[in-house]
Parts: structure tokens; sequence; C-alpha cells
């Protein structure tokens, strides 16, 4: 590598460092401890607060959701989410959706029947009277429910949004299956993953061989990267340059 190829990667380098640095700033804790905890987080120059539930593992905030909401918020001119119809995969603590409705979006917020409670309060508490469209809450269990809750024919969502929903979990096939009924010819996928063990890197190589896959963010620091995504399929042959 000669002196200018390192150049440009130190300066790359330096970029993703600062990247990171200013999405994880977005989070601050109150200044006063009151009788009710919660995490702060500034998106559309807004406070959300965030309720976290530690004894649930879906109901944790992880920064795989402030980095997805941050691509949002920065790039609106070119993913304008105003008046689309938007579905969250793994909602969990609810940032996501909220600041996808804050932005214009008419959001469907989708997790586990345990989370539901903790995940629509927090919706409720962060989008009353700020928002276009109410977000909607539901359960969700990946796989073959899908099709019977969400019917093509009269469910046509322009973006899938998930973050921090790939982990040693037993449910990945279901997972990559959800992706893949939810996506139609027309929709983009936006997925924040951080990077663990081996059942991540194994997904996205079986990811790839349906979806086509753009890298947007690879933040070393916080072992995440963001993804856009669209079907492989033939109906799809002019989703890029309609995106563009």
């Amino acid at each position: 590598m000669d002196a200018q190829q390192s150049n440009t990667v130190e300066e790359s380098k330096r970029e993703q460092e600062e990247l990171a640095q200013t999405i994880m700033a977005r989070n601050f804790h109150p200044s006063v401890i009151g009788p009710e905890a919660w995490e702060g987080y500034m998106f559309s120059d807004l406070e959300i607060r965030i309720k976290e539930s530690t004894d649930l593992y879906g109901a944790v905030l992880w920064p795989s959701a402030m980095v997805l909401c941050h691509f949002l918020e920065t790039n609106r001119d070119k993913y304008n989410l105003t008046d689309k119809n938007v579905i969250e995969l793994g909602a969990g603590t609810g940032l996501v959706t909220i600041v996808s409705s804050l932005l214009g979006a008419k959001v469907t917020s989708t997790d586990l029947p345990d989370v539901l409670g903790n995940l629509r309060y927090n919706v409720v508490r962060n989008t009353k009277g700020r928002c276009k469209y109410i977000p909607v809450v539901t359960e969700l269990i990946w796989g073959a429910e899908v099709p019977k809750r969400f019917p093509r024919t009269t469910h046509c969502f322009d973006y899938i949004l998930a973050a921090d929903v790939v982990y040693a979990h037993p449910y990945l096939d279901e997972l990559m299956d959800t992706f893949d009924y939810l996506c139609q010819e027309n929709t983009h996928i936006f997925w924040a993953m951080r990077f663990r063990l081996d059942p991540e890197n194994n997904f996205v190589d079986r990811f790839q061989q349906r979806f086509h896959l753009e890298e947007l963010y690879d933040l070393p620091s916080l072992s995440i990267k963001l993804y856009r995504a669209w079907r492989r399929d033939t109906r799809t042959t002019d989703h890029r340059e309609a995106a563009a």
C-alpha cells in the first residue's frame, strides 16, 4: 500500500469514528433522577424519552437503532418517508418506529407479545400530538404467520426497517422468510446489525442469495454495519434506478 492509499484508509477510519461519535452523542441522560427511569435521545430536533425493560432482551435499546435513526433523519431528502408505508421488524423499545413516524411515515411497529406493552408505551408517549400518522403497534411472530397478518393484496410496504434483529437466536430462518415475503418489487430494506458471532456472518451470506445488498455505513468502533437491500428477482430490474 502506497502513502496515498494509506492516507485514504486513515481518513476513512477517522470519518467512521467521527460518525459513530456523532450518532452516540444523540443519547443523553436525565439531569435529575425521577420516579421513572428513561434514556433520552435527540432526533428531528425533538427529545425522545425511552423506557427500557432490562428483564426483556427485546426491550433494551441497542446502538443499531440509533445508527438506523441517524441515517433516516440525515438522508430524508434521498429516502423521503413522508406518507410512505413502513413496517419495523423487532421494534423493541420503539426508537426507530418513533423517529420514522416523526419523519412522516405511516408505521406498523411489530414485535413479540411480551415486548408490546413497553413498546406501545414508548411509542404513544413520544408520538402523541407530534406525528401526522399514529403508529400501529402489533404482534408479529416471524415465519408462517406473516402472510396471514399481512396479505400482499392489502399490505404493500415501501420500507422495511430492522435494527439488531440478527443475533444468535433460533429463528433466523423465519426472519429470512419474513424479509422475503414482505419485500415486494419496490420495497427498500434498511437493516442495521451488530456483528457478534458466526451466525450473523452466515445470515448476511444467505441474505445476499435473495437480495441485493448495499453497505451504507461501516462503524468498526460499534461493530455495526447498515445496509440497504432490495429483491434480486427480475421484477426489480428498474428498482435501483427508481431509488436514485
